[in-house]
C-alpha cells in the first residue's frame, strides 16, 4: 500500500484489492484514517477487495457512513471511528455515580486559587442566565406558563456554560456528599470547599450584576422586570423559601447527574436544558442566581432591604444542600454505591 504524495492537491491511496479478510481490514485502516484527518474530500474512486462498491467523492463523514454499511454485511466494524456507538451511548446510572464521586474527589483537591477564580466564573455564568430571563420576562405576565419556560431555557445558559466550559458552581458541589460518606475527602475539604465555591459564586454574580447597571442595559423595560423579581422573592415566608430551594436545587444536580451521562457536548447540553427549565417555570429558588438578582434588582431601583436579601440567600442556600446533597447525592450513593466493591453496570 503506497502513501499518497502530499505535494499533490488530490491525496490518491492506492488500495491492493484482495479477497482476504486482512486485505479489508487494511483498506479500512487507511479509509478510517483519512477521512479523520479531514483528507477524504478529494479522495479518487476506488473498489473495495472486489466486491463491487465504488465509494465516489463525498464528504468524510458520509465516505464513513457507506464504508460502515458495506462492511457490515461482512462481519465488520470501524472500531474506534465515529460509526462506533460506544462513544455515543449514555453512562449507565451506576457508572454515573463513580464518575461523579469521581469529581467530587477532584474538586476538593484543587488548589485555593484555581478553586476561587473557578468559582467567580460560575457565579457570571449564572448571571448571564439570570441577564437573560430578565430580557425574556420583561414586557410578558409572569405568571404566563410559556413565557416562564421560555425564560427557563434562556436561563439554562448559565449551567451549560458551567458544565461545558468548566467551572465550580455551589449549588452543584452538593453532590460532593457522596465522596464525603466514602471517606474519599474529609468533611473539613467538603467544607472548605463549598465555602471557598459559594464566596466565589457570590463574588461573580454580584460583578456581573454591577457590569450590566453600568451598561445601561438595565434602563427601561428591564428595569421594572428587575424590580419585580427581587420583590417576589423577598416576600417568600421562610418555610417556602427553605422548600424551594430544596426542590430547585434536587433538579439541579440532576441535571448535572443527567449531563455525566452524556459523551457529546449536544448530550450534555440537553439534559440540562430540560431539568433548569422545569425549575424556573415551577417558580423554584436557587441561591446563586438570588446573588445576581438581587443587586440587579437594587441596581435597577429596586427598595428590598439588604436584612430580606440576606434572610432569602440563606433559607434558599440551606434549601440547596438539603436538595442537593440529600435528595440526590446521598439517594443515589446508597442505590448505587453502598454495596462492596461497586461496579459499573
Amino acid at each position: 500500500m503506497a502513501a499518497a504524495d502530499q505535494s499533490s492537491e488530490t491525496h490518491n491511496i492506492p488500495c491492493q484489492a484482495g479477497a482476504n479478510h486482512t486485505g479489508v481490514q487494511s483498506n479500512v485502516q487507511v479509509w478510517v484514517q483519512a477521512a479523520e484527518m479531514g483528507e477524504a474530500s478529494a479522495f479518487q474512486e476506488r473498489r473495495l477487495s472486489g466486491r463491487g462498491s465504488n465509494l465516489t467523492r463525498c464528504s468524510a463523514a458520509w465516505r464513513l457512513v457507506a464504508l460502515n454499511s458495506l462492511l457490515f454485511s461482512s462481519g465488520y466494524s470501524i472500531v474506534g471511528s465515529m460509526t462506533n456507538e460506544e462513544n455515543f451511548d449514555a453512562y449507565k446510572p451506576r457508572r454515573i455515580a463513580i464518575l461523579v464521586e469521581g469529581a467530587g474527589v477532584s474538586k476538593a483537591q484543587l488548589p485555593l486559587f484555581q478553586m476561587f477564580v473557578l468559582a467567580v466564573l460560575a457565579g457570571a455564568f449564572i448571571g448571564f442566565g439570570g441577564a437573560a430571563y430578565t430580557a425574556v420576562m420583561s414586557g410578558v405576565d409572569a405568571t404566563f406558563g410559556p413565557a416562564r419556560l421560555l425564560g427557563g431555557l434562556v436561563f439554562s445558559l448559565g449551567l451549560i456554560l458551567v458544565i461545558v466550559g468548566g467551572a465550580e458552581l455551589f449549588t452543584g458541589n452538593a453532590l460532593m456528599v457522596m465522596a464525603a460518606v466514602d471517606r474519599k475527602i474529609s468533611v473539613r475539604q467538603l467544607l472548605r470547599s463549598w465555602a471557598v465555591v459559594y464566596l466565589g459564586n457570590l463574588g461573580g454574580a454580584a460583578g456581573l450584576a454591577l457590569a450590566f447597571g453600568f451598561s445601561g442595559i438595565l434602563d427601561g423595560s428591564l428595569e421594572a422586570t428587575a424590580v419585580s423579581i427581587v420583590q417576589a422573592k423577598a416576600t417568600l415566608e421562610p418555610m417556602e423559601a427553605f422548600a424551594r430551594g430544596a426542590l430547585c436545587n434536587a433538579l439541579v444536580c440532576l441535571a448535572i447527574w443527567l449531563s455525566f451521562a452524556a459523551r457529546t457536548v449536544t448530550g450534555k447540553v440537553l439534559a440540562i436544558l430540560w431539568p433548569i427549565s422545569a425549575f424556573v417555570l415551577l417558580g423554584l429558588e436557587h441561591s446563586v442566581a438570588n446573588m445576581y438578582f438581587f443587586p440587579q434588582g437594587w441596581l435597577a431601583g429596586s427598595d428590598v432591604t439588604a436584612g430580606k436579601a440576606v434572610t432569602n440567600l440563606a433559607l434558599v442556600t440551606l434549601g440547596n444542600i438539603v436538595g442537593g446533597a440529600g435528595g440526590v447525592a446521598l439517594a443515589y450513593r446508597y442505590a448505587f454505591l453502598a454495596g462492596p466493591n461497586p461496579t459499573p453496570r
